[in-house]
């Protein structure tokens, strides 16, 4: 392939967009109302910049949606502030109109399809360091069980003192590497992100008592160096990402009961409990466990813990079949009063989207209802509009997710592309009509069974070979070789 893999990957990128009905590009009056915005910071609100906020987030991440800081003065609490983007991407905008239309950025390893212009959701409306910004602030008083005691939904001025990566406090929550430097710049932060990381492990104590499931989340990263993929480069999770993850799922769940208790409708964010149950209760019983015969989030919550503790080794390639077995998330619109929807992975009902309004329309929408119910003035969206965004966000978050499956392939495909003839150890990832897919362990990289897939389900384990790469159709191929 004459072409350089950077620009290959962004061609592979673009024509994905279009296919599965995401614009790649935003449109000439969006760029119109961008030329005319600003940064005033609005009076009367609270004013929290002295409290010592940070920032964790990816390494090259840009787009800084939220901040978190713990007080502990007699009671624990956990603040989250979260980008006012609503404050300069107005309802009925042409920016929102396309952020509406994509519903959420796309994410390839040559080209971010930004969900709104870099001038914004990395400048403007980013929660930058050393900048006040205008922020919606999740309070939540946390009990000495984990459980929430109290919890209060404002806005406030805020300032980033430190931005901080996964990796580096990761390593140096761990014991497993320095200090980071943009923490040790700022005088106590050490503590505080110390006092983060206790609290954050008891939500998550909390939550997994409760049923949540703890799931492998191990990603694999193509990296790009001098215009090639150079590696598949495998991101493991660790307690930075542990503790925002725990944050925000605290908050998500906070943001629902308020917008529910100001008598506003909302969008949910919903895991259903899984049709394809009993062929997880069947990869269970392969492992000596009896798991109940309909779904129960509890009882597959205390296999997961066992077989990590058993085998940890493995429990990769057994995370990736239970979280394929279940489904994927939808979002739904729910009236104040409706608690049906379940979120059957976090075992919480009543949970939404609201901390990433920078990289998702649900949270913005969700951003605009809080607004208006801090503010008392009427919900924006009526539960009509709701239901007409639910399914079409659901829609484009899924479009999205093809878009990026099929580049992360194009890149894999690259990468093996010398590799053709050699053989693999493989776990099954897909089983349906449309073909089997299965998953090599080292380089963990997917692609079709085209030969030897009778018989097999998720979860199954095998021998495989690659026989042939296609970057253009992000295509690898496998046939079984026992």
């Amino acid at each position: 392939m004459s072409q350089d893999h950077s620009t290959v990957l962004q061609s592979i990128a673009r024509r994905a967009m279009v296919q599965y009905g995401l614009e790649p590009d935003w449109p000439a009056a969006a760029d119109a109302e961008l030329a005319h915005l600003g940064r005033p910071l609005e009076a009367g609100l609270r004013d929290l910049r002295a409290l010592p906020w940070s920032s964790i987030d990816n390494d090259d991440s840009r787009d800084l949606d939220q901040l978190e800081v713990c007080v502990s003065n007699g009671v624990e609490r956990v603040l989250v502030a979260i980008a006012d983007v609503d404050a300069l991407v107005v309802k009925g905008s042409a920016l929102d109109a396309h952020a509406q239309a994509n519903t959420t950025s796309v994410y390839t390893p040559a080209h971010v399809f930004a969900m709104l212009p870099p001038q914004l959701s990395t400048d403007l409306t980013s929660l930058n360091a050393d900048e006040d910004r205008t922020a919606i602030v999740v309070d939540m008083s946390i009990g000495a069980d984990g459980t929430l005691a109290a919890s209060d939904v404002y806005r406030a001025v805020v300032r980033n003192h430190a931005k901080l990566t996964y990796a580096a406090v990761g390593a140096w929550l761990e014991g497993a590497g320095p200090t980071p430097q943009a923490l040790a710049a700022v005088p106590g932060l050490d503590e505080q992100v110390r006092l983060q990381d206790r609290l954050a492990s008891m939500l998550r104590s909390r939550r997994h008592e409760e049923g949540a499931l703890d799931f492998d989340r191990t990603e694999v990263k193509p990296v790009l160096s001098d215009g090639a993929v150079s590696e598949l480069r495998t991101e493991e999770p660790n307690r930075a990402r542990d503790l925002i993850e725990n944050f925000m799922v605290a908050a998500n769940g906070v943001t629902a009961r308020f917008l529910s208790a100001h008598d506003f409708p909302s969008l949910r964010r919903v895991v259903r409990a899984p049709e394809r149950w009993p062929r997880i209760v069947d990869l269970a019983r392969q492992y000596g466990t009896t798991l109940p015969a309909t779904p129960d989030a509890p009882a597959l919550e205390a296999f997961l813990r066992a077989r990590r503790a058993a085998a940890p080794d493995d429990f990769a390639d057994l995370s990736l079949s239970v979280i394929k077995l279940l489904g994927r998330g939808e979002y739904v619109a729910e009236g104040p009063a409706n608690r049906s929807s379940l979120h059957f992975a976090l075992a919480v009902s009543n949970y939404t989207h609201s901390t990433a309004p920078n990289r998702r329309f649900p949270d913005l929408v969700t951003q605009r209802m809080l607004k208006a119910a801090i503010e008392t003035r009427p919900a924006p969206y009526a539960l009509p509009e709701l239901t007409g965004l639910a399914e079409h966000c659901t829609k484009q978050e899924d479009a999205a997710n093809k878009v990026e499956r099929l580049v992360r392939k194009a890149a894999a495909a690259l990468w093996m592309s010398s590799r053709i003839g050699q053989e693999f150890n493989a776990v099954v990832t897909g089983a349906s009509a449309k073909g089997t897919w299965v998953r090599t362990e080292r380089p963990p990289v997917e692609g079709k069974l085209e030969q030897g897939a009778e018989g097999l389900d998720v979860g199954d384990r095998l021998r495989v070979r690659l026989v042939s790469t296609d970057p253009e159709r992000g295509f690898i191929d496998f046939v079984r070789v026992r």
